[in-house]
């Protein structure tokens, strides 16, 4: 054990330390996801919007968050804000505003797609019973639509829990950051501390992550 440096775990507190540093990524990737949520299902309804000016401006939208790194983001927001703006944000509200607004457009991007796989002919349909556009939405093509989004949108909570790990390099102390804060405090007397503590970090996200990612696929098969 010593060997691979999983020793230096059980030194002091450096577990719940690293407990702590999770906890940290986990609270902001939560915090993201459920305004991503929220703010991508009205962003996804008016993607589908025949107002083409709308809809230019979601592509624009949608296209930036997909070239910009988030980590590009997270340097615009925490770092030039603060300095052209003169905005007091903290790392964390930066990250989740960061997150959120990539969150949003992704999740956004699904919804849209989920609306307009509904075929043309539930819509008709709903007409011809009488319903008025605000009931065929609400009971007829939305239960449709989030039974197809849940299965894309897990995998989308997952892929911001592992980028969360970027927050990092803003100054927030999450579970990459602690690693390697005890690996420089143990460099000398636990030289392999390196492989061990991360080894654990990964074994981390892999015990938050996986367990979504079965529910997708569960899901999938479930309503395919």
């Amino acid at each position: 054990m010593q060997s691979l440096g999983i020793d230096v775990l059980f030194k002091g507190t450096n577990f719940l330390r690293l407990l702590g540093g999770l906890w940290v990524a986990v609270r902001i990737s939560l915090i993201s996801v459920l305004i991503s949520i929220a703010a991508g299902l009205v962003a996804g309804m008016l993607m589908t919007s025949s107002n083409r000016l709308l809809k230019a401006v979601f592509r624009v939208y949608l296209e930036t968050v997909r070239i910009l790194p988030q980590m590009v983001l997270l340097f615009i927001v925490y770092f030039g804000t603060t300095r052209v703006f003169g905005w007091d944000l903290s790392a964390e509200t930066s990250a989740v505003l960061v997150f959120s607004f990539w969150g949003t457009a992704e999740m956004g991007d699904l919804v849209r797609g989920a609306l307009i796989s509904i075929p043309r002919i539930q819509y008709e349909s709903a007409e011809a019973l009488g319903m008025t556009p605000v009931q065929t939405y609400l009971y007829v093509i939305l239960p449709q639509a989030v039974r197809r989004l849940i299965p894309l949108s897990i995998n989308l909570i997952t892929r911001m829990i592992k980028t969360t790990s970027l927050v990092m390099m803003i100054g927030i102390v999450e579970v990459l950051k602690v690693a390697q804060q005890i690996i420089e405090a143990n460099r000398r007397t636990s030289p392999n501390a390196a492989f061990g503590l991360f080894a654990v970090v990964f074994l981390l996200y892999f015990l938050i992550c996986w367990p979504i990612g079965r529910l997708a696929g569960y899901l999938e098969r479930r309503w395919a």
